[in-house]
C-alpha cells in the first residue's frame, strides 16, 4: 500500500523541471584544487580563484564548484565528500578511466559491473574528494 504522502511524477502538480544539481567541492586550495581538475581531469576553469575562495568548473554539462576553509565556514560544511558522475554508457565509463589513468589521476577502483546494475569506477582528487562515475545499465537487460 502507498502513502497518500507521496507525490509521483506523473502527478500533474509536479511540473517543475530541475536542472543537475552542482556539487560544492571542499579544498585547501582553489587554486591547486581547480588545477589538478583542468589538467588531470579534462575540467574547464570558468572562474573564480582561491583569493575569492570559490572556482567554477565544468565539463560537457557537469558543473562544480570548489570552495576553500574561509568560504566554507559560515556554513559548517567540510569534506572530504563523494559525488556521483552519471555517462550515458558502459562504453563512456571505460573510455573515462582510461582517459583519467593516463593522464596519471588518482584512481581508487577499476571499471566493474556492480551487482546493483551500475558500472562504476571511483578516483579521487587532490584533497581525498572521491569522484564515483557510473552507467545504470538496468535498461540495457
Amino acid at each position: 500500500m502507498e502513502s497518500p504522502d507521496v507525490r509521483h511524477s506523473n502527478e500533474p502538480n509536479n511540473q517543475m523541471t530541475f536542472p543537475a544539481s552542482v556539487p560544492e567541492i571542499p579544498a585547501a586550495n582553489v587554486d591547486n584544487a581547480a588545477a589538478y581538475y583542468v589538467n588531470t581531469l579534462g575540467f574547464t576553469l570558468d572562474w573564480g580563484d582561491d583569493q575569492g575562495g570559490i572556482a567554477g568548473i565544468s565539463r560537457g554539462n557537469c558543473r562544480l564548484f570548489i570552495t576553500n576553509r574561509s568560504f566554507r565556514e559560515s556554513n559548517g560544511n567540510i569534506g572530504p565528500i563523494l559525488f556521483w558522475l552519471n555517462l550515458d554508457s558502459k562504453a563512456e565509463v571505460d573510455e573515462l578511466f582510461a582517459q583519467w589513468k593516463a593522464a596519471q589521476a588518482k584512481i581508487v577502483s577499476e571499471p566493474e559491473d556492480k551487482p546493483w546494475k551500475l558500472r562504476e569506477f571511483m578516483a579521487a582528487d587532490l584533497d581525498g574528494n572521491l569522484i564515483r562515475v557510473f552507467y545504470d545499465f538496468r535498461g540495457d537487460i
